[in-house]
């Protein structure tokens, strides 16, 4: 029936093998050959696509083919290399700061030139949105900037003495004494 497993059950976590389990009490009729797969589908709230495309995983890796396992590569591009990816991001943190489009243009010559795939406008919109903010605002505004705007406190800095002066306002008790050290 099955072949052998590629992944074994005990790699999986409680959370898998339970779906893996759930997903198999689900197609058994159909593995077993009690009901077609068409019938299924329409008994269940799945389409007969993912009904097939179980069994297929069922068939080729056993039980722990119908567990979701994690992509190796997931948050990371799948059209774009590592290379283009940091071209990109090297490009939209240069000083003076350029637009999309620019860096696009010029990112597409390079892909051109090297033998990439040309990235879609799509792709280098991306990733400069997802680069982090303070990086950003550190390339192209400053240490200043950042200070003010990601420092968790703020300090002031005068850039020459007697530049900026700093007075307390806190109201202090005052007391008056008399003549003979009593406050009156």
């Amino acid at each position: 029936m099955a072949a052998k497993a590629s992944l074994p059950l005990t790699s999986l976590s409680e959370e898998q093998r339970t779906q893996a389990l759930e997903r198999f009490a689900l197609l058994r009729p159909a593995l077993e050959g009690q009901i077609s797969q068409t019938q299924l589908a329409r008994e269940q709230p799945i389409s007969l696509s993912t009904i097939q495309r179980w069994i297929k995983q069922y068939r080729e890796k056993g039980l722990a083919g119908l567990a979701n396992t994690r992509r190796s590569d997931k948050g990371k591009s799948r059209r774009l290399s590592a290379e283009a990816i940091t071209l990109i991001e090297g490009l939209a943190l240069q000083t003076p700061p350029r637009s999309m489009a620019a860096i696009h243009r010029q990112v597409s010559v390079i892909a051109q030139e090297r033998g990439w795939n040309i990235p879609s406008y799509d792709n280098v919109r991306q990733v400069i949105k997802g680069l982090d903010p303070a990086l950003v605002t550190l390339a192209h505004q400053g240490e200043a900037a950042y200070r003010e705007t990601f420092d968790l406190l703020y300090r002031r800095e005068a850039t020459h003495s007697n530049a900026m002066w700093q007075a307390d306002h806190t109201p202090l008790d005052v007391v008056l004494l008399d003549e003979a050290g009593k406050p009156a």
